[in-house]
């Protein structure tokens, strides 16, 4: 087989595997999220234990199968993409191949096949798929205002660690380990838990001066919760004010700026009348 030839193989199979502008390449999409759906659905029905006794032979195999599939696609995606470091250590191709891995380490580590849940995440690319430009431009806008926003939130949590710990360590020495509050870890969990308004209610304040101050911690963390979120929302329209909504690739949906003329990941070329009616019309 010439050199030529294979080229022409790994552009078709590349069209097909990483595009949805062809008949081929939809259909192709639509199986693996079938597949996807299938892998899923088998760990879930292995969970259950009456299930797995009936059927447990009928599931492994199932589960190998789909496996293998997944297997050589990923094989497949390597092979035809052209920069392969980008594709590995990218979301999607991490995502990938840790939905593979479970099932082989699962002969050397027994239970472990069940990791391979996280193979539901692949399920995102069902906005690729059904070309729902409009979502991921959304969904890449609340990406942009969490990066923006990273900075801030790492501030507050690091203040909130800072009460935290404050605070269980004054529950240790106000509650004692006879009310259960047996080590200042122990504590500071009480605290987090309290702080974020969860209340398992399996750590409780027994002494008024404890009372009082889980009362002031609990109306604290309901001031907590808001911060976070008004950062988020702050950065969200911020960046719906600027108008920079990044544009999607029609072949490999890859994000691109604004006034990029090609996709900075398959290096085609975008189409200005599609990234101007995508960009005024939004919705």
């Amino acid at each position: 087989m010439s050199k030529n030839h294979i080229s022409l193989v790994k552009d078709r199979l590349h069209r097909i595997i990483f595009g949805v502008d062809t008949p081929a390449g939809q259909a192709f999409d639509m199986v693996l999220l079938f597949m996807i759906l299938s892998g899923v659905a088998v760990l879930m029905l292995e969970s259950v234990d009456s299930i797995r006794q009936q059927w447990g032979m009928t599931l492994y195999l199932a589960e190998w199968a789909i496996t293998l599939l997944f297997t050589i696609e990923y094989l497949l995606r390597v092979w035809v993409v052209k920069d392969k470091a980008r594709y590995i250590l990218s979301f999607y191709g991490i995502i990938d191949l840790f939905s593979v891995l479970p099932t082989y380490l699962s002969m050397v580590f027994a239970g472990s096949h069940m990791l391979a849940v996280i193979r539901v995440l692949r399920l995102l690319r069902i906005f690729r798929v059904l070309k729902l430009v409009q979502f991921m431009g959304e969904a890449n806008k609340l990406k942009m205002a969490l990066r923006h926003s990273s900075r801030k939130i790492v501030v507050f949590i690091y203040f909130v660690l800072i009460i935290s710990i404050f605070v269980g360590s004054l529950m240790f020495v106000i509650e004692g380990k006879e009310n259960g509050f047996t080590s200042i870890p122990r504590s500071v969990y009480w605290a987090i838990v309290t702080l974020t308004t969860v209340g398992y209610g399996d750590i409780v304040p027994q002494t008024s001066i404890g009372q009082i101050l889980a009362t002031l911690l609990m109306i604290t963390g309901y001031g907590v919760i808001a911060v976070p979120t008004g950062l988020v929302t702050a950065e969200l329209v911020r960046s719906s004010a600027s108008g920079n909504t990044p544009v999607a690739c029609r072949h490999c949906n890859h994000h691109n700026p604004i006034h990029a003329n090609y996709c900075m990941q398959c290096g085609r070329p975008i189409d200005m009348q599609t990234v101007s009616e995508e960009t005024n019309n939004p919705d």
